[in-house]
């Protein structure tokens, strides 16, 4: 690691670790089969401090470095539950935070960082995806209330929407102008509509839900500077697909070197030895791509190219990577008896999740060319 981390923040790293090891790895397999957490999961993500990351270092946060590194742990345990706490510190915590009211904050930090309130970000509609402008929910004042939106419209597609007792929802205020609003899902007009199944990261509950005249009150902030606060979250997906990366291709050199054909252990084919180096070299890359992007934003530069770099790297890496493994593991490799195949299912979401790799390589392109 290249990375100048705090020694506090190397101590947090230290039970991180320690936490996946006792705590999400042994659980993976489980997780996936009962598609979700167990409820306690919350606070003892909490007690670790892995909710708080998204705060200000002097109030408790750490750094993107130290964000960065903590997911990539955390991916290497359960790919699902990394994806959930970058996404709530990236985009709540650090929504709450930069657009918050003193009141706002005062009545949710302290629960959603301890994990006593359960949070998710809602963006994605059934016609607004990567077209994030094609966002049809809509909010409309209440006369009286001054900050309160009946808010109206369906979300899908939303990670841990069905775990969720407040989501951060982007709604539509004019013809042209969208925001972000707080909305607890504890209140009539809130409907969840359905749980989606996805093949891959299957233990997140992510869900389509409706509105109708649902309360939220309002973050004031526009719609470019809520959505700013991707550029970190993607490079959260990114430490995400580095773990992802790392955890197969250590799985892929352990049984390389266990397992014998022809009277060799696959480590000593040349074949074997070449799928080896491309992974070992791709993700060494991701990790240097990652923590330059870290860097840069602990320096307060900026990282919209450096983000969707990483960010698509990685996630590219992630897919490579487990493929080989599997590939590696042969007919072994399809079967739930080895982690590899959960690995490779749980890849394909860092290519889509927070701006999928088409989006990512046009915001490249742009800040290249601008």
């Amino acid at each position: 690691m290249y990375l100048s981390i705090h020694p506090e923040e190397s101590t947090f790293l230290d039970r991180v670790r320690e936490f996946v090891a006792n705590d999400v790895l042994p659980n993976t397999r489980k997780w996936e089969e009962q598609t979700g957490f167990d409820d306690e999961i919350w606070e003892k993500l909490g007690t670790v401090g892995l909710l708080k990351m998204g705060l200000p270092v002097d109030q408790g946060g750490v750094s993107c470095a130290a964000y960065c590194e903590a997911i990539r742990e955390l991916a290497k345990g359960d790919p699902a539950l990394a994806m959930n706490v970058a996404a709530i510190n990236a985009l709540v915590v650090a929504h709450i935070v930069a657009f918050g009211t003193p009141e706002q904050k005062e009545k949710y930090l302290a629960d959603v960082t301890s994990g006593r309130v359960k949070v998710a970000w809602g963006l994605t509609e059934p016609d607004a995806g990567s077209d994030a402008r094609r966002v049809k929910t809509v909010a409309e004042p209440i006369e009286g209330r001054d900050g309160f939106y009946n808010i109206t419209g369906r979300k899908m597609f939303i990670t841990n929407g069905g775990n969720a007792d407040l989501i951060v929802i982007i709604a539509r205020t004019s013809e042209k102008e969208l925001s972000a609003f707080l909305l607890e899902t504890n209140q009539p007009g809130f409907t969840l509509e359905k749980r989606i199944h996805t093949v891959g990261v299957s233990a997140s509950n992510t869900v389509q839900f409706g509105l109708n005249n649902t309360v939220g009150w309002h973050t004031p902030c526009k719609f470019e500077e809520a959505i700013g606060l991707l550029y970190r979250g993607r490079l959260g997906i990114a430490g995400m697909a580095v773990g992802i990366a790392e955890k197969a291709h250590e799985l892929a050199v352990e049984y390389s070197k266990q397992r014998e054909q022809f009277n060799r252990r696959l480590c000593d084919m040349q074949s074997v030895q070449n799928m080896l180096a491309d992974s070992e070299v791709e993700v060494e890359a991701a990790r240097l791509l990652l923590q330059k992007g870290a860097q840069l934003f602990d320096m307060g530069l900026p990282i919209i190219k450096e983000s969707s770099i990483a960010k698509l790297y990685s996630s590219e890496t992630a897919n490579r990577v487990t493929n080989r493994a599997v590939q590696i593991h042969g007919g072994r490799g399809m079967t739930r008896e080895f982690l590899v195949e959960k690995l490779w299912r749980d890849a394909k979401l860092t290519e889509i999740g927070e701006g999928c790799s088409e989006i990512q390589r046009m915001v490249i392109a742009k800040q290249i060319t601008k």
